[in-house]
């Protein structure tokens, strides 16, 4: 499966910021969160599901990526997406280890399963 997603019992803006918490205890930093409905909204175009999509850095992790193969940079910054569907809020992730699998480089899959594990962690870690 190239994703991984959790089902969770919180609403979505309170998910959204034990999410933000557990990345911040990472060292993961939110670079820009980008509200579907509403940019939907502001275009004229109607969207009524809650859907936000997150852009999460490591900039560690980053500068180690792309120092070892520039089209790592395809896959980054990483992306934590968390919406409500049929009442439940779900929070879920494109696994890194799936992206860079495409690359076909050993030491990146390394690397990539670190911050895979690091991700799920923080996912996990909201209710």
């Amino acid at each position: 499966m190239f994703h991984y997603t959790k089902k969770v019992s919180l609403p979505l803006e309170e998910a959204i910021v034990q999410l933000e918490e557990a990345l911040t205890g990472e060292t993961f930093g939110v670079l820009w969160q980008l509200d579907i409905q509403k940019k939907l909204q502001e275009k004229g175009v109607g969207f009524d599901k809650k859907f936000i999509i997150l852009e999460v850095c490591n900039p560690q992790e980053a500068k180690k990526v792309l120092e070892e193969e520039n089209l790592a940079g395809y896959f980054l910054p990483c992306k934590i997406v968390a919406y409500e569907e049929n009442g439940q809020t779900k929070i879920g992730m494109p696994k890194p280890t799936t992206l860079i699998s495409m690359l076909e480089n050993d030491k990146l899959k390394e690397v990539a399963q670190g911050i895979e594990n690091r991700l799920i962690g923080c996912i996990d870690a909201v209710e």
